[in-house]
């Protein structure tokens, strides 16, 4: 991935307490089974940045045969479908970073006709309208636009009643981020935040988990209208990147980080790459209030693969 340069750089070190919103049901945290209220409470104490470096020192390490046998065992473990992967020999990559953002084989995942086709393989978390401004992420959980895109209530007023879907990538998934539809780069925002795991079982027990966690907030300027691609980080995500910048994450200087991109535009079509998951985690996008036709194949908990019919107008 090549990085360009973009014409304007900003920082700032604004926190965002006070910006996630939450609407807890009374009895959500009983309805959950023990075991996933301990492993959800488990994750408030566990030092999630230091496990997160760590993970991604020893996923960057070559190692060679230990490599390959801990790549051969997380084929295994997780039901990798590597036949489909280019190349499908475990061996061939120097490192886990270059497993687990391995390339597709031509034609692995043909585009629907359609205006938004699923970016990613995955599962469906959570999608449909934006209530005001708020997200839906779990019964008794949703969270506010402005929190997710970093606390800038402009941008976030544009996605008022508007679309959103929410993807999960596991750890067996493709794990390369694509186009839902054509776009020009407007904005890219780095949010510092938590580390929280973000499966279901998170997603069910952490108040406004996606607009807490870290992310990469990018703004495209689309066919139709604005769109806002979020990639969201995790325990054990070390990093995430796009293809115009490279990695984004590391640095985590603790403040919000935001790029401009006026020239050179940056114009990616349908379909093609935007950025990667180094250990994976979930999407979160926008759309502004409009007419939007979701598949109806589309339900919440279903599996997905990258250009799929995912909506239409």
């Amino acid at each position: 991935m090549k990085a360009v340069q973009p014409t304007i750089t900003a920082f700032v070190p604004a926190p965002l307490e006070g910006l996630v919103t939450d609407r807890i049901s009374p009895d959500a945290a009983d309805a959950a089974p023990l075991s996933e209220r301990l492993f959800v409470a488990l994750q408030h104490v566990l030092p999630k940045r230091a496990l997160t470096e760590l993970a991604g020192w020893a996923a960057s390490a070559r190692g060679g045969a230990l490599t390959t046998a801990v790549i051969r065992w997380f084929i295994a473990r997780y039901g990798v479908h590597m036949a489909e992967a280019d190349p499908p020999d475990p061996a061939a990559y120097a490192s886990f970073n270059a497993f687990f953002t391995r390339p597709l084989k031509a034609g692995a995942r043909p585009l629907a006709q359609a205006d938004w086709i699923s970016p990613v393989d995955g599962a469906i978390s959570q999608f449909g309208r934006i209530e005001r401004d708020q997200v839906f992420q779990a019964k008794g959980h949703s969270y506010s636009t402005t929190a997710l895109v970093g606390g800038d209530s402009a941008l976030a007023a544009q996605f008022d009643h508007g679309h959103f879907a929410t993807l999960y990538l596991s750890p067996k998934d493709y794990h390369r981020i694509h186009m839902p539809c054509d776009g020009r780069l407007l904005r890219m925002v780095h949010v510092p935040g938590e580390l929280f795991s973000v499966n279901p079982a998170t997603a069910r027990g952490v108040p406004g988990l996606f607009a807490r966690n870290e992310r990469v907030v990018c703004l495209f300027e689309t066919p139709h209208g604005p769109m806002v691609l979020t990639l969201v980080g995790a325990t054990i995500v070390g990093s995430m990147a796009t293809v115009w910048h490279g990695q984004v994450n590391p640095p985590r200087p603790g403040g919000v980080r935001e790029w401009r991109y006026d020239d050179p535009q940056i114009v990616l079509r349908q379909g093609e790459e935007m950025g990667r998951f180094l250990l994976g985690s979930t999407v979160v996008m926008l759309w502004p209030a409009g007419p939007m036709i979701w598949s109806e194949a589309w339900c919440a908990g279903r599996g997905i693969r990258m250009g799929e019919f995912m909506a239409s107008r």
